[in-house]
């Protein structure tokens, strides 16, 4: 994989440097601020080796390559890029409302430091198995005394991202806030220092006490919080931005970071950390609380919404209350959290895999299987974004399994006590005593959502549906099923019409973005194929979309690669949300120039929403705006 090459085509296709106001990388996706996201095309996107997928949210487009190979795309765009310049635009520029600022600072700030978090929860797992009592109730280390050093060190490698969570956290929100990053971890390190009262240990000690003028200063660690972090972080980057604002720069390097430690640690242990430490506890224990007291409805609510919440970006912001649960799981017992993303996880893959087994498209077929592998490990980004979004009731079927497998671990109170990898691997996460209840949720959750997406399959129209005989239409062969006319496409250009399949544009041909015809045009009008309204006029004007009265969805993509173009040689006659009338001129392609540039100026007209339609094409091979083309059946 050329990842230099692929860099160069995404900066082109999201619609030049220029247009480009950051780019950053979560697990699986590149993530792209854009100043006019109506210059990114979205189809050529697609058609980029190793994009699984794409998507707008939030002001903030998306394109899906997967884990491992995103952090390679996004480094070769990166350097690409180059230092890019902010304008005058970008400081003002509104990002959403409040609550999605908050989410994607919270994102923003946690994403970074996941991996230390999952690698010490991973290896708190590990430790758990060698010291658990699970082989006729003796641990590992019971039975094979020579391992004892292994589990001790395991042990002390597990806690340490948990014990030094603040300096991540400090080194992170400090950054994302606009101070030196340096100073957040320093503060961070502050807030554990080994000479303060552990955070575990309160109320088993008592702690140091500072009498700083008679005041008497309780000195207590911050092990294992969230919330005095990220306020302390904030207080420290504008505390450090003002200082640097007045400070002559013969003295900058001097006091700025010494007064802005110095005013943010009293802080921090005066008022902002006792308060806040609170406050995360009290928000910990609330949350389980409410998840418990609802007991399985509350399971099943949560583990209902668990997906679309993960399209919004909003399951970030769990990582806060999770690490909180987590490291307060002495009161709290340990995360559901944990759990319901797990079982949504397996129920994606679970999905995706019944796509797999009922689907006849190659493309789909190759697709689905690394994209449901991935969900079933933990990643599920390529499976929501790639299939069951798309195919839409595969969506509904694993947001059910997902509800029923969180309802039964929420009935038999099934917790994880560390982070890590949200699906098949998450056992090692779970506590030991919860395994068989974790594997029987998970065993619920793929079980529902692959035997309902097979039966959506069948009976909801992703194959075929509905009973009622259909008339044939003049000029169009009868349907060989009795299925429903929902509508008659017209030929959007006069020339030789042939299946799509037979397209010389391997992506069109493949079905991969639906069924249809292609056209070898012989004048470069292009008429509406049907009454309609004009829903998608690319800004290159090489691509148009029609949704017919019935509702019928239809994509004309004049040319193939002719976005190279950049709109050259395309006069539109239409506005996107125009009404138009069958046999109305739409747009004039050039199809001179379009040869003279080395493309083929090769037309199609697909269904790209064609999920449960069917179409029968005309026998006519010569065709013109008047000729009846394809009938749509449902």
């Amino acid at each position: 994989m050329d990842y230099a090459k692929i860099a160069g085509l995404v900066i082109q296709y999201v619609g030049g440097k220029e247009n480009i106001r950051s780019v950053a990388h979560c697990a699986t996706r590149l993530r792209f601020q854009l100043r006019d996201n109506g210059l990114r095309n979205e189809e050529a996107i697609s058609d980029i080796e190793g994009v699984k997928g794409v998507f707008l949210t939030q002001s903030q487009f998306q394109i899906i390559f997967g884990s491992g190979t995103v952090n390679l795309v996004c480094a070769e765009v990166q350097k690409q890029l180059g230092v890019m310049e902010e304008k005058p635009e970008d400081k003002n520029e509104e990002k959403g409302n409040p609550v999605q600022r908050f989410i994607k600072m919270l994102s923003d700030i946690f994403v970074p430091i996941i991996p230390a978090i999952v690698a010490g929860g991973l290896l708190m797992g590990l430790n758990n198995l060698l010291t658990s009592p699970l082989i006729h109730g003796q641990a590992v280390i019971a039975l094979f005394p020579q391992w004892q050093g292994l589990a001790t060190a395991i042990n002390t490698f597990a806690n340490a991202p948990f014990v030094f969570l603040p300096v991540l956290i400090g080194f992170s929100a400090t950054k994302k806030f606009g101070g030196n990053p340096f100073l957040g971890a320093a503060m961070g390190m502050i807030m554990v220092h080994p000479d303060l009262l552990n955070a575990y240990q309160i109320g088993i000690a008592d702690p140091p006490m500072w009498n700083i003028f008679g005041f008497q200063i309780a000195a207590i660690g911050y092990q294992g919080t969230v919330l005095p972090v990220l306020a302390v972080s904030w207080i420290l980057a504008n505390i450090e931005k003002r200082l640097r604002r007045v400070t002559p720069s013969w003295l900058d390097n001097l006091t700025t970071p010494l007064l802005s430690i110095l005013v943010t640690s009293f802080l921090t242990f005066i008022f902002v950390g006792p308060v806040l430490r609170e406050a995360g506890n009290l928000l910990a224990a609330g949350i389980t609380w409410l998840y418990n007291t609802l007991g399985p409805v509350g399971g099943a609510l949560f583990g209902f919404a668990y997906a679309p919440i993960t399209m919004t970006g909003m399951h970030h912001s769990f990582i806060a209350i999770e690490t909180q649960l987590l490291a307060d799981s002495v009161h709290t017992g340990g995360s559901f959290i944990f759990s319901t993303a797990s079982m949504n996880n397996v129920a994606q893959g679970a999905a995706v895999l019944a796509v797999l087994l009922m689907t006849k498209n190659d493309k789909i077929k190759s697709i689905c299987s690394a994209s449901g592998i991935s969900a079933l490990l933990g990643i599920t980004e390529p499976a929501m974004f790639g299939v069951t979004l798309k195919l839409k009731y595969p969506f509904y079927a694993a947001m059910a399994g997902s509800a029923v497998g969180s309802a039964y671990l929420a009935a038999t109170k099934t917790l994880a006590q560390a982070l890590g990898a949200a699906g098949l691997p998450g056992f090692i996460s779970m506590k030991p005593d919860h395994y068989m209840n974790f594997a029987i949720g998970i065993i619920l959750s793929m079980g529902v959502s692959f035997a309902l997406t097979i039966v959506f399959w069948k009976k909801v129209g992703l194959e075929k549906q509905d009973s009622t005989k259909a008339a044939p239409v003049s000029g169009l062969p009868a349907p060989e099923t009795p299925d429903t006319q929902t509508a008659v496409l017209y030929a959007p250009m006069k020339g030789e019409m042939i299946p799509v399949e037979r397209s010389e544009d391997e992506v069109f041909a493949s079905k991969a973005l639906g069924d249809g015809v292609a056209i070898n045009p012989e004048d470069g009008m292009v008429y509406a194929p049907c009454d309609g309204t004009v829903t998608l006029l690319f800004p290159t004007r090489h691509a148009v979309g029609i949704r017919t009265e019935s509702g019928v969805e239809v994509l004309i993509h004049i040319g193939i690669n002719t976005v190279q173009l950049d709109g050259q040689g395309f006069e539109a006659y239409v506005a996107q949300g125009d009404t138009v009338k069958q046999g109305d001129p739409l747009i004039l392609a050039d199809l001179d120039l379009i040869r003279e540039k080395g493309l083929n100026p090769q037309t199609m007209m697909i269904l790209p929403e064609g999920a449960g339609l069917r179409i029968r094409r005309s026998a006519d091979s010569q065709v013109d705006k008047d000729t009846r083309a394809v009938a749509v059946y449902k």
